[in-house]
């Protein structure tokens, strides 16, 4: 199906808003009136410019308040809206928006409603222009698409449609009940359909609408349902996009863009109109790899762990450290140094690579080039929106020892290790115009399923989490905006290593020489009162930093490393079925960590 996006959801000027939506490969665009009135160019020059850029104008919109008001006013506004088609025409669209009215001169009059939006169709039809009439949830009497398409219905005229929204339609409610009316619409009376997801809020549906839409996948809202019906119709007109979001206005047309028109794919798959290559759900971790300029601090970090550097690459210089079927690399090419050790890329065991990679680069991902010698294994990676590199890798074995075949071994005395088993997880902090879309990505792109949004209070903020894992959590991302400080600063990341004995991986850890975070003694006061233990036990966490958390499927104990650049380490054991990352500790972490720096002077 075509494709289109407002202008509205983009930032930027115009011009920049028409190049970005060209760029990611929309189809058409619709011109929200503002960004006319705000542009140098003529809307000749607009023309121009979406004609060269392969972009129709879909839809010029919106029209306010025109209908049930009295002659007087409604005269007025024949002439408001004469001017709108004669610039129309100049554009070269031929539809245009028309919002229920919220004025308060407009009439609860269904059939003054109908006749008045008849004349408005019989000016638009001299021009050319057909009216799509859409129902805006706070409407003063129209508030329904049923609504709008009753009066619709009886205006009974060729050049008047109705317009269905997916925010309006589903923020008023999310039965499925109330979504089989469209199929009595006839599709050749649907004009236009525009599309946004939302969070799932409690609050005013006009400051809803205006602040927090999101593109289909990003929200709570069954958007792919509602399209089914529309489609049920015979509807052949674009998918379009009307996200308003603060975020997105601040951000990066391009990017956004690419986001906006990904939605819009994986949409299309949902619904069965598309059919991208089939996702290739990773079945593991492969390896972790921690960029730096400093090899040293990491090398001791990961010694005190209990990793030993098990092998060299053979052209590049990046050691191999692992402990268990927990493997992290350790880049120091100048070529890949950022302020700081930071973790850079993540391998994906696959059990399709080459499936992984097309997946991918079908819904957008960035392709990353790799430098490689003709004896280096053969890797795939894209980019996901904060940067970090993903590898598809396929399973290692004897026989076929894939990523491997690029590392030598070290000759190393292997340490006695902690228990790290693997790494459990690793929690990525996002930039904070990045999160919905990072979400949309590894659920799309990676196959990954998406758990619950949680918010976390941060001393100096708020911390918002997510975590993306496959079914049996044998891959876990945790995403996040805003994190702990790191030394320089920045947002830190970290890596989370499983345990089936944590208090034993913690003291040899610390017998190694490596500091674990502490935490306040009033925790573990509190904690004492949540939970039974024995006095040993509790004074054992508290001396060693474990905290402590428990659901109806299990335990979770954890502790923490003290920050090397922006990356730290956690030691976990999960005992039983526990799903979770130990949210309800995050606040003490994230204070004990601000705490650290401070002391720390980093």
């Amino acid at each position: 199906m075509r494709t289109s996006i407002a202008t509205v959801s983009l930032s930027g000027s115009l011009t920049e808003k028409l190049t970005a939506a060209s760029r990611a490969g929309f189809d058409g665009v619709e011109i929200f009136e503002n960004d006319l009135l705000a542009s140098p160019l003529t809307p000749e020059e607009i023309r121009a410019r979406c004609a060269d850029l392969g972009l129709t104008i879909d839809l010029y919109q919106p029209m306010r308040d025109i209908e049930a008001v009295p002659e007087a006013e409604f005269a007025r506004n024949l002439r408001r809206a004469r001017h709108k088609f004669e610039l129309m025409r100049r554009l070269g669209t031929d539809t245009v928006l028309v919002c229920s009215s919220v004025s308060p001169l407009a009439e609860d009059d269904d059939t003054l409603a109908a006749a008045q939006l008849s004349q408005l169709a019989d000016l638009a039809q001299e021009f050319g222009v057909r009216v799509a009439y859409e129902a805006l949830a706070w409407g003063r009497h129209v508030s329904t698409y049923e609504h709008a398409w009753r009066i619709v219905e009886t205006a009974d005229h060729p050049a008047l449609g109705t317009c269905l929204d997916s925010f309006h339609i589903l923020s008023r409610s999310s039965d499925p009940e109330d979504l089989k009316g469209i199929a009595d619409i006839p599709g050749e009376k649907i004009f236009y359909l525009q599309l946004a997801d939302a969070p799932l809020l409690a609050m005013d549906v006009l400051q809803w609408s205006r602040h927090y839409r999101c593109f289909p996948g990003q929200g709570g809202f069954d958007v792919a349902g509602l399209v089914r019906h529309v489609l049920s119709t015979g509807y052949d007109g674009p998918l379009s996009l009307e996200v308003f979001n603060d975020v997105f206005r601040q951000a990066e047309a391009g990017p956004t863009a690419i986001d906006a028109h990904r939605s819009l794919l994986v949409l299309q798959e949902a619904v069965g109109v598309l059919e991208p290559p089939a996702p290739v759900v990773p079945t593991g971790i492969a390896f972790a790899e921690l960029v730096t300029p400093d090899a040293e601090p990491v090398s001791a970090l990961l010694g005190a762990l209990g990793f030993a550097r098990t092998a060299r690459h053979r052209t590049k210089p990046v050691d191999l450290w692992q402990q268990g079927e927990a493997r992290i690399l350790v880049n120091t090419g100048p070529a890949l140094r950022r302020d700081g050790t930071a973790l850079a890329a993540i391998g994906l065991e696959s059990p399709d690579p080459e499936g992984a990679a097309r997946r991918a680069e079908a819904l957008l991902a960035p392709v990353l080039p790799r430098r490689r010698t003709l004896e280096d294994a053969p890797l795939d990676a894209v980019a996901a929106p904060d940067g970090t590199e993903l590898f598809f890798c396929a399973r290692t074995t004897p026989e076929l020892p894939g990523w491997h075949a690029d590392f030598t071994d070290a000759a190393a005395q292997l340490p006695a290790g902690t228990g790290v088993q693997r790494i459990d997880h690793l929690a990525l902090t996002q930039p904070w115009h990045h999160f919905d879309e990072a979400t949309l990505f590894h659920r799309s792109v990676l196959g990954l399923q998406a758990q619950e949004s949680v918010d976390v209070a941060d001393p100096y903020g708020l911390l918002r989490s997510r975590a993306v894992t496959t079914p049996d959590g044998s891959v876990r991302i945790a995403l996040s905006v805003g994190a702990a400080p790191s030394e320089d600063g920045a947002h830190a990341q970290h890596i989370a290593l499983a345990t089936e004995d944590v208090v034993t991986a913690a003291r040899g850890f610390r017998k190694s020489g490596g500091q674990l975070l502490r935490m306040p003694a009033n925790y573990y006061d509190d904690l004492a009162a949540r939970f039974a233990f024995t006095e040993d036990e509790l004074a054992t966490y508290q001396d060693l930093g474990i905290l402590y958390d428990r659901d109806a499927g299990g335990e979770f104990r954890h502790c923490y490393t003290r920050t090397v650049g922006r990356v730290f380490f956690e030691l976990v054991q999960r005992d039983g079925d526990y799903r979770g990352y130990g949210a309800q500790n995050a606040p003490v972490r994230l204070a004990a960590q601000h705490t650290a720096k401070g002391l720390t002077g980093g």
